[in-house]
Protein backbone atom coordinates (compact mmCIF):
# COMPACT_ATOMS: atom_id res chain seq x y z
CA UNK A 1 0.00 0.00 0.00
CA UNK A 2 1.76 3.46 -1.14
CA UNK A 3 0.05 6.28 1.55
CA UNK A 4 0.69 9.60 1.15
CA UNK A 5 0.62 11.70 4.56
CA UNK A 6 -0.84 15.19 4.63
CA UNK A 7 0.62 17.02 8.22
CA UNK A 8 3.48 14.53 8.38
CA UNK A 9 6.02 16.04 10.80
CA UNK A 10 3.73 16.30 13.38
CA UNK A 11 4.79 13.97 16.08
CA UNK A 12 2.02 11.85 15.91
CA UNK A 13 1.56 11.60 12.04
CA UNK A 14 5.37 11.43 11.73
CA UNK A 15 4.85 8.18 14.00
CA UNK A 16 2.11 6.87 11.82
CA UNK A 17 4.49 7.42 8.91
CA UNK A 18 7.56 5.51 10.84
CA UNK A 19 4.96 2.65 11.29
CA UNK A 20 3.63 2.40 7.82
CA UNK A 21 7.09 2.36 6.58
CA UNK A 22 8.48 -0.82 9.20
CA UNK A 23 5.06 -2.66 8.19
CA UNK A 24 6.14 -2.71 4.59
CA UNK A 25 4.13 0.28 2.95
CA UNK A 26 5.64 2.98 0.57
CA UNK A 27 5.11 5.94 2.67
CA UNK A 28 5.61 9.75 1.68
CA UNK A 29 4.31 13.23 3.29
CA UNK A 30 3.81 16.66 3.21
CA UNK A 31 3.88 19.58 5.56
CA UNK A 32 4.19 23.48 5.78
CA UNK A 33 6.54 23.33 8.76
CA UNK A 34 9.71 20.91 9.33
CA UNK A 35 11.92 21.00 12.19
CA UNK A 36 13.48 18.18 14.15
CA UNK A 37 13.21 16.04 15.72
CA UNK A 38 10.48 14.61 13.58
CA UNK A 39 11.85 15.49 10.56
CA UNK A 40 15.12 13.61 10.94
CA UNK A 41 14.12 10.49 12.12
CA UNK A 42 11.49 10.67 8.68
CA UNK A 43 14.83 11.37 6.05
CA UNK A 44 16.24 8.44 8.37
CA UNK A 45 13.94 5.96 7.48
CA UNK A 46 14.04 7.43 3.99
CA UNK A 47 10.42 8.64 3.89
CA UNK A 48 10.36 11.53 0.88
CA UNK A 49 9.11 14.64 2.28
CA UNK A 50 7.42 17.53 0.33
CA UNK A 51 7.70 20.95 1.48
CA UNK A 52 3.78 22.35 1.50
CA UNK A 53 0.42 21.10 0.18
CA UNK A 54 0.76 21.86 -3.40
CA UNK A 55 -2.26 20.31 -5.01
CA UNK A 56 0.34 18.55 -7.39
CA UNK A 57 1.00 16.13 -5.32
CA UNK A 58 -2.39 14.31 -5.98
CA UNK A 59 -0.13 12.82 -9.23
CA UNK A 60 1.84 10.31 -6.41
CA UNK A 61 -1.40 8.41 -6.94
CA UNK A 62 -1.48 6.73 -3.61
CA UNK A 63 -4.04 4.47 -2.62
CA UNK A 64 -5.01 6.74 0.36
CA UNK A 65 -4.68 10.21 1.45
CA UNK A 66 -4.15 9.90 5.34
CA UNK A 67 -5.14 13.57 6.93
CA UNK A 68 -3.41 14.92 9.71
CA UNK A 69 -5.91 17.32 12.15
CA UNK A 70 -3.43 20.16 11.85
CA UNK A 71 -4.96 19.95 8.00
CA UNK A 72 -8.18 21.99 7.50
CA UNK A 73 -10.79 23.02 4.98
CA UNK A 74 -8.65 25.58 2.91
CA UNK A 75 -5.90 23.71 2.75
CA UNK A 76 -4.98 23.31 -1.19
CA UNK A 77 -4.35 19.74 -1.46
CA UNK A 78 -7.00 18.79 0.61
CA UNK A 79 -9.52 20.41 -1.10
CA UNK A 80 -8.26 18.55 -4.47
CA UNK A 81 -8.49 15.69 -2.54
CA UNK A 82 -12.59 16.25 -2.05
CA UNK A 83 -12.93 18.08 -5.22
CA UNK A 84 -11.82 14.62 -7.25
CA UNK A 85 -13.33 12.64 -4.84
CA UNK A 86 -10.21 10.45 -3.71
CA UNK A 87 -9.67 7.83 -1.24
CA UNK A 88 -8.62 9.45 2.56
CA UNK A 89 -8.73 8.53 6.02
CA UNK A 90 -7.78 9.84 9.33
CA UNK A 91 -4.53 9.16 10.99
CA UNK A 92 -6.14 7.36 14.34
CA UNK A 93 -8.75 6.05 12.22
CA UNK A 94 -6.13 4.69 9.64
CA UNK A 95 -3.99 3.29 12.71
CA UNK A 96 -6.97 1.99 14.37
CA UNK A 97 -7.43 -0.59 11.53
CA UNK A 98 -4.10 -1.43 10.19
CA UNK A 99 -1.99 -1.20 13.78
CA UNK A 100 -3.78 -1.87 16.70
CA UNK A 101 -6.88 -4.15 15.28
CA UNK A 102 -6.40 -7.02 17.60
CA UNK A 103 -4.00 -5.99 19.70
CA UNK A 104 -3.67 -5.49 23.30
CA UNK A 105 -3.70 -1.84 23.97
CA UNK A 106 -2.45 0.29 26.20
CA UNK A 107 -3.50 3.75 26.21
CA UNK A 108 -1.76 6.84 28.18
CA UNK A 109 -4.30 10.19 28.38
CA UNK A 110 -4.37 13.13 30.24
CA UNK A 111 -3.70 17.03 29.98
CA UNK A 112 -0.53 16.66 31.06
CA UNK A 113 2.64 13.83 31.37
CA UNK A 114 1.42 11.78 28.39
CA UNK A 115 4.72 11.64 26.46
CA UNK A 116 6.76 10.89 29.86
CA UNK A 117 4.63 8.24 31.24
CA UNK A 118 3.99 6.80 28.21
CA UNK A 119 8.04 6.27 27.23
CA UNK A 120 8.18 4.62 31.04
CA UNK A 121 5.42 1.83 30.20
CA UNK A 122 7.22 0.75 26.81
CA UNK A 123 10.51 0.84 28.35
CA UNK A 124 8.84 -0.96 31.63
CA UNK A 125 7.13 -3.80 29.00
CA UNK A 126 10.41 -3.72 26.71
CA UNK A 127 12.76 -4.25 30.49
CA UNK A 128 10.43 -7.41 30.70
CA UNK A 129 10.77 -8.56 27.77
CA UNK A 130 8.14 -8.05 25.93
CA UNK A 131 8.66 -6.06 23.48
CA UNK A 132 5.53 -3.73 23.22
CA UNK A 133 5.12 -1.85 19.94
CA UNK A 134 4.12 1.99 20.76
CA UNK A 135 3.60 5.22 19.65
CA UNK A 136 4.79 8.55 21.63
CA UNK A 137 4.24 12.46 21.23
CA UNK A 138 7.73 12.53 21.43
CA UNK A 139 11.39 10.50 21.28
CA UNK A 140 12.24 8.06 24.17
CA UNK A 141 16.26 8.34 24.50
CA UNK A 142 15.71 4.39 24.95
CA UNK A 143 14.11 3.88 22.08
CA UNK A 144 15.84 6.11 19.49
CA UNK A 145 12.57 6.59 17.46
CA UNK A 146 8.93 7.97 18.28
CA UNK A 147 7.21 4.27 16.89
CA UNK A 148 7.51 1.02 16.48
CA UNK A 149 5.30 -1.94 15.26
CA UNK A 150 7.09 -4.09 18.30
CA UNK A 151 5.63 -7.79 18.55
CA UNK A 152 2.23 -8.68 19.37
CA UNK A 153 0.28 -8.34 21.57
CA UNK A 154 1.15 -5.52 23.58
CA UNK A 155 0.91 -1.88 22.16
CA UNK A 156 1.61 1.29 23.85
CA UNK A 157 -0.06 4.19 22.97
CA UNK A 158 -0.17 7.93 23.74
CA UNK A 159 -3.77 9.15 23.97
CA UNK A 160 -4.60 12.76 22.60
CA UNK A 161 -7.98 14.17 23.56
CA UNK A 162 -7.86 16.50 20.51
CA UNK A 163 -10.01 16.01 17.56
CA UNK A 164 -9.08 13.43 14.88
CA UNK A 165 -9.06 15.61 11.87
CA UNK A 166 -11.26 18.13 9.76
CA UNK A 167 -14.18 14.92 8.93
CA UNK A 168 -14.24 13.48 12.67
CA UNK A 169 -14.32 15.69 15.56
CA UNK A 170 -13.98 13.55 18.22
CA UNK A 171 -10.72 12.91 20.22
CA UNK A 172 -8.21 11.29 19.03
CA UNK A 173 -8.76 8.14 21.39
CA UNK A 174 -11.74 7.63 20.83
CA UNK A 175 -10.22 5.27 17.92
CA UNK A 176 -7.87 3.26 19.92
CA UNK A 177 -9.86 0.76 21.95
CA UNK A 178 -7.37 -0.04 25.09
CA UNK A 179 -8.21 -3.15 27.62
CA UNK A 180 -5.62 -0.82 29.70
CA UNK A 181 -5.80 3.06 30.10
CA UNK A 182 -4.19 5.56 31.82
CA UNK A 183 -6.25 9.16 33.09
CA UNK A 184 -3.52 10.44 34.36
CA UNK A 185 -4.97 14.12 35.00
CA UNK A 186 -7.34 16.37 33.08
CA UNK A 187 -7.17 20.35 32.90
CA UNK A 188 -8.91 22.59 30.78
CA UNK A 189 -6.87 22.79 27.44
CA UNK A 190 -7.34 23.31 23.78
CA UNK A 191 -9.62 26.56 23.65
CA UNK A 192 -9.48 25.87 19.99
CA UNK A 193 -11.70 23.41 19.96
CA UNK A 194 -13.33 22.59 23.24
CA UNK A 195 -15.41 25.43 25.09
CA UNK A 196 -14.78 24.24 28.58
CA UNK A 197 -13.56 21.80 30.66
CA UNK A 198 -16.80 19.70 30.50
CA UNK A 199 -16.58 18.78 26.64
CA UNK A 200 -12.81 17.40 27.33
CA UNK A 201 -14.96 15.28 30.54
CA UNK A 202 -17.33 13.99 27.91
CA UNK A 203 -14.80 12.74 25.59
CA UNK A 204 -12.66 11.10 28.27
CA UNK A 205 -16.28 9.22 29.32
CA UNK A 206 -16.63 7.86 25.52
CA UNK A 207 -12.77 6.68 25.94
CA UNK A 208 -14.15 4.70 28.98
CA UNK A 209 -17.33 3.90 27.19
CA UNK A 210 -15.30 1.59 24.38
CA UNK A 211 -13.15 -0.32 27.36
CA UNK A 212 -14.26 -4.23 27.34
CA UNK A 213 -15.40 -5.48 31.30
CA UNK A 214 -11.77 -7.12 31.83
CA UNK A 215 -10.07 -3.78 31.02
CA UNK A 216 -8.49 -2.03 33.53
CA UNK A 217 -8.89 2.05 34.36
CA UNK A 218 -5.51 3.42 36.20
CA UNK A 219 -6.83 7.08 37.19
CA UNK A 220 -5.62 9.45 39.65
CA UNK A 221 -8.05 10.21 42.62
CA UNK A 222 -6.41 13.49 43.04
CA UNK A 223 -8.36 14.89 39.99
CA UNK A 224 -11.34 16.01 40.71
CA UNK A 225 -12.39 16.16 36.75
CA UNK A 226 -11.58 12.84 36.51
CA UNK A 227 -14.12 11.73 39.38
CA UNK A 228 -16.29 13.03 37.58
CA UNK A 229 -15.73 11.16 34.20
CA UNK A 230 -15.67 7.72 36.23
CA UNK A 231 -18.95 8.46 37.97
CA UNK A 232 -20.64 8.93 34.57
CA UNK A 233 -20.46 5.28 33.72
CA UNK A 234 -17.54 2.61 34.58
CA UNK A 235 -17.35 -0.96 32.98
CA UNK A 236 -14.15 -2.05 33.43
CA UNK A 237 -12.16 -2.45 36.35
CA UNK A 238 -10.24 0.31 37.95
CA UNK A 239 -7.48 1.06 40.23
CA UNK A 240 -6.89 4.82 41.57
CA UNK A 241 -3.62 6.20 42.56
CA UNK A 242 -2.96 9.91 44.04
CA UNK A 243 -5.90 9.63 45.81
CA UNK A 244 -7.65 8.95 49.28
CA UNK A 245 -7.98 5.87 48.63
CA UNK A 246 -5.12 3.62 46.13
CA UNK A 247 -1.51 3.51 45.35
CA UNK A 248 0.92 6.88 46.68
CA UNK A 249 3.71 8.22 46.08
CA UNK A 250 5.80 7.96 49.59
CA UNK A 251 8.93 9.67 48.67
CA UNK A 252 10.39 10.78 45.24
CA UNK A 253 14.20 12.06 44.45
CA UNK A 254 16.88 9.24 43.63
CA UNK A 255 14.55 6.73 45.10
CA UNK A 256 11.29 6.75 44.68
CA UNK A 257 9.03 4.88 47.23
CA UNK A 258 4.89 3.93 46.27
CA UNK A 259 2.96 2.37 48.78
CA UNK A 260 -0.11 0.23 47.86
CA UNK A 261 -3.63 0.20 49.73
CA UNK A 262 -2.43 -3.12 51.65
CA UNK A 263 0.36 -1.55 52.90
CA UNK A 264 2.69 -3.12 49.61
CA UNK A 265 5.83 -0.74 49.13
CA UNK A 266 8.10 -0.96 45.84
CA UNK A 267 10.81 1.04 45.70
CA UNK A 268 12.58 2.40 43.05
CA UNK A 269 15.27 4.55 40.98
CA UNK A 270 14.11 7.84 39.08
CA UNK A 271 16.49 10.10 37.24
CA UNK A 272 14.10 12.10 36.37
CA UNK A 273 13.04 14.91 39.02
CA UNK A 274 9.78 16.43 40.17
CA UNK A 275 6.65 15.34 42.13
CA UNK A 276 4.96 14.87 38.62
CA UNK A 277 7.28 12.23 37.44
CA UNK A 278 7.06 10.46 39.87
CA UNK A 279 2.96 10.29 39.76
CA UNK A 280 4.18 9.33 35.92
CA UNK A 281 6.09 6.23 36.97
CA UNK A 282 3.43 5.32 39.60
CA UNK A 283 0.53 5.24 36.74
CA UNK A 284 3.30 3.48 34.48
CA UNK A 285 3.88 0.91 37.07
CA UNK A 286 -0.13 0.05 37.70
CA UNK A 287 -0.30 0.10 33.78
CA UNK A 288 2.60 -2.58 33.56
CA UNK A 289 0.43 -4.76 36.11
CA UNK A 290 -1.98 -5.17 34.32
CA UNK A 291 0.06 -6.42 31.31
CA UNK A 292 1.86 -9.35 33.57
CA UNK A 293 4.39 -6.98 34.72
CA UNK A 294 5.67 -7.19 38.66
CA UNK A 295 5.56 -3.53 40.47
CA UNK A 296 8.83 -3.97 41.68
CA UNK A 297 10.53 -5.32 38.17
CA UNK A 298 8.11 -2.43 36.50
CA UNK A 299 10.03 0.54 39.10
CA UNK A 300 13.35 -1.28 38.82
CA UNK A 301 13.31 -0.93 35.15
CA UNK A 302 13.47 2.98 35.93
CA UNK A 303 16.94 2.86 36.89
CA UNK A 304 17.90 2.55 33.16
CA UNK A 305 15.46 5.20 31.54
CA UNK A 306 16.98 7.83 29.59
CA UNK A 307 14.18 10.50 29.57
CA UNK A 308 12.29 11.92 26.77
CA UNK A 309 13.96 14.81 23.81
CA UNK A 310 12.54 17.90 24.46
CA UNK A 311 11.41 17.05 28.54
CA UNK A 312 13.72 18.80 31.04
CA UNK A 313 16.68 18.24 28.33
CA UNK A 314 19.74 19.55 28.81
CA UNK A 315 21.37 20.73 25.07
CA UNK A 316 24.45 22.54 26.13
CA UNK A 317 26.67 24.40 28.23
CA UNK A 318 28.16 27.47 27.27
CA UNK A 319 30.24 30.02 29.54
CA UNK A 320 28.94 28.34 32.48
CA UNK A 321 25.60 28.47 31.97
CA UNK A 322 23.67 25.37 31.28
CA UNK A 323 20.54 25.54 28.33
CA UNK A 324 17.74 23.06 28.68
CA UNK A 325 15.10 22.52 26.23
CA UNK A 326 11.39 21.28 27.60
CA UNK A 327 7.94 21.05 26.02
CA UNK A 328 6.02 22.77 28.35
CA UNK A 329 3.03 24.78 27.17
CA UNK A 330 0.23 25.17 29.73
CA UNK A 331 0.84 26.47 32.91
CA UNK A 332 0.33 23.90 35.33
CA UNK A 333 3.04 22.09 32.99
CA UNK A 334 5.45 25.31 33.28
CA UNK A 335 5.25 25.45 36.82
CA UNK A 336 5.93 21.61 37.39
CA UNK A 337 8.87 21.66 35.04
CA UNK A 338 9.95 24.75 36.97
CA UNK A 339 9.66 22.92 40.43
CA UNK A 340 11.29 19.65 38.94
CA UNK A 341 14.20 21.89 37.74
CA UNK A 342 14.37 24.16 40.96
CA UNK A 343 14.78 20.99 43.03
CA UNK A 344 18.34 19.56 41.00
CA UNK A 345 19.69 23.10 40.51
CA UNK A 346 18.86 24.31 44.26
CA UNK A 347 19.49 28.16 44.80
CA UNK A 348 21.18 28.77 41.43
CA UNK A 349 19.12 31.04 38.75
CA UNK A 350 16.68 29.77 36.65
CA UNK A 351 16.24 31.65 33.62
CA UNK A 352 12.96 31.00 31.91
CA UNK A 353 12.12 31.34 28.27
CA UNK A 354 8.58 30.50 27.35
CA UNK A 355 6.91 30.73 23.84
CA UNK A 356 3.13 30.98 24.16
CA UNK A 357 2.67 28.95 20.77
CA UNK A 358 -0.03 26.69 21.62
CA UNK A 359 -3.82 27.75 20.21
CA UNK A 360 -4.91 27.64 23.73
CA UNK A 361 -1.86 29.95 24.76
CA UNK A 362 -2.16 32.17 21.52
CA UNK A 363 -5.72 32.46 22.57
CA UNK A 364 -4.90 34.38 25.39
CA UNK A 365 -7.57 31.46 27.41
CA UNK A 366 -4.28 31.14 30.36
CA UNK A 367 -2.27 34.23 30.41
CA UNK A 368 -4.03 35.56 33.86
CA UNK A 369 -2.29 31.98 35.09
CA UNK A 370 1.45 32.57 33.90
CA UNK A 371 3.21 35.03 36.31
CA UNK A 372 2.56 31.94 39.27
CA UNK A 373 3.55 29.33 37.03
CA UNK A 374 6.86 31.58 36.60
CA UNK A 375 7.16 32.46 40.11
CA UNK A 376 9.70 29.71 40.77
CA UNK A 377 11.96 31.19 38.29
CA UNK A 378 14.35 34.10 38.80
CA UNK A 379 13.98 36.38 35.51
CA UNK A 380 11.36 35.32 32.59
CA UNK A 381 12.06 35.85 28.89
CA UNK A 382 8.90 35.74 26.71
CA UNK A 383 7.97 35.85 23.29
CA UNK A 384 5.43 38.20 22.49
CA UNK A 385 4.50 40.76 19.33
CA UNK A 386 1.67 39.82 17.04
CA UNK A 387 1.40 36.43 16.60
CA UNK A 388 -0.69 36.28 20.07
CA UNK A 389 -3.87 38.03 20.75
CA UNK A 390 -3.26 39.16 24.09
CA UNK A 391 -0.28 41.59 25.65
CA UNK A 392 1.80 39.40 26.73
CA UNK A 393 3.86 42.72 29.05
CA UNK A 394 0.50 43.63 31.06
CA UNK A 395 -0.27 40.30 31.86
CA UNK A 396 3.41 39.00 33.21
CA UNK A 397 3.08 42.49 34.55
CA UNK A 398 2.51 40.90 38.39
CA UNK A 399 6.29 39.56 37.81
CA UNK A 400 7.57 43.68 37.62
CA UNK A 401 11.20 43.29 36.28
CA UNK A 402 11.92 39.93 36.43
CA UNK A 403 9.53 39.33 33.33
CA UNK A 404 10.83 41.02 30.09
CA UNK A 405 8.60 40.30 26.71
CA UNK A 406 10.48 40.57 23.73
CA UNK A 407 9.32 40.66 19.97
CA UNK A 408 12.27 38.68 18.05
CA UNK A 409 13.89 35.47 18.93
CA UNK A 410 17.15 37.76 18.68
CA UNK A 411 16.16 40.36 20.48
CA UNK A 412 15.61 37.37 23.51
CA UNK A 413 18.77 35.84 22.85
CA UNK A 414 20.53 39.32 23.05
CA UNK A 415 18.89 40.02 26.19
CA UNK A 416 19.66 36.32 27.74
CA UNK A 417 23.35 36.52 26.58
CA UNK A 418 23.69 39.69 28.17
CA UNK A 419 22.13 38.73 31.67
CA UNK A 420 23.03 34.92 32.16
CA UNK A 421 26.50 34.25 34.56
CA UNK A 422 28.20 31.59 35.48
CA UNK A 423 25.81 28.90 37.39
CA UNK A 424 23.09 29.90 35.88
CA UNK A 425 19.82 27.47 34.40
CA UNK A 426 18.35 28.88 31.32
CA UNK A 427 15.43 26.77 30.51
CA UNK A 428 13.41 27.43 27.20
CA UNK A 429 9.58 26.08 27.20
CA UNK A 430 7.90 25.92 23.63
CA UNK A 431 5.77 23.57 21.71
CA UNK A 432 7.61 23.90 18.76
CA UNK A 433 10.77 25.11 17.26
CA UNK A 434 11.17 28.66 18.57
CA UNK A 435 13.47 29.76 15.63
CA UNK A 436 16.23 27.41 16.92
CA UNK A 437 17.00 29.27 20.13
CA UNK A 438 18.82 26.76 21.84
CA UNK A 439 21.53 26.45 19.58
CA UNK A 440 21.49 30.36 19.22
CA UNK A 441 21.80 31.36 22.67
CA UNK A 442 24.77 28.61 23.17
CA UNK A 443 26.60 30.37 20.18
CA UNK A 444 25.69 33.47 21.92
CA UNK A 445 26.83 32.65 25.01
CA UNK A 446 30.05 31.46 23.92
CA UNK A 447 30.98 34.70 23.09
CA UNK A 448 33.65 36.91 24.91
CA UNK A 449 31.62 39.53 26.69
Amino acid sequence: MHIHILGICGTFMGGIAALAREAGHRVTGCDANVYPPMSTQLESLGIELIEGYDPGQIGLVPDVFVVGNAVSRGNPLLEEILDRGLPYVSGPQWLAEHVLAGRWVLAVAGTHGKTTTTSMLAWMLEAAGLKPGFLIGGVPQNFGVSARLGDAPFFVIEADEYDTAFCDKRSKFVHYRPRTAILNNLEFDHADIFPDLAAIETQFHHLVRTMPRLGRVVANGGEDALKRVIARGLWSEIEWFNGAAGWQVESTGDELAVVGPAGERVTGRLAMPGRHNANNALAAMLAARHAGVRPEHALASLSGFGGIRRRLERVGEAAGVTVYDDFAHHPTAIDETLAALRSVVGRSRILAVIEPRSNTMKLGVMKARLPAALEKADVCYCLGGSALGWDAAEALSPLGERAKVGSSVDELVSWIAQDARPGDHVLVMSNGGFGGIHGRLLQALAQPR
